[in-house]
């Protein structure tokens, strides 16, 4: 056997999914499904401002947990691979 030190490649350990609130992951949903913010709010019955704050808290969740989601399509990619939401879905 050789001295050589053997090079253990551990596996990645398994995405941290942020913990969205019921509403958060409602408004996250709906935004995705709309073409923007104003028609989000508009079937939510809350202001735009107020879907601009749910989206921020919800990139800052997973900011938080090293899984960046800067664009909207990033985030629908997070939203299916926390199990939020299905490809069938859409």
């Amino acid at each position: 056997m050789s001295d050589m030190p053997r090079l253990v490649i551990a596996p990645e350990p398994a995405a941290v999914r942020p913990a969205l609130s019921a509403r958060e992951l409602e408004v996250l949903l709906a935004w995705l499904a709309a073409e923007s913010k104003e028609d989000a709010a508009a079937r939510l019955f809350i202001s735009a401002s107020t879907v601009s704050t749910h989206i921020s808290r919800i990139r800052a969740k997973y900011a938080a947990v090293r899984r960046g989601a800067p664009t909207k399509a990033h985030l629908l990619a997070r939203a299916l691979q926390d199990g939020y939401t299905t490809l069938d879905a859409w």
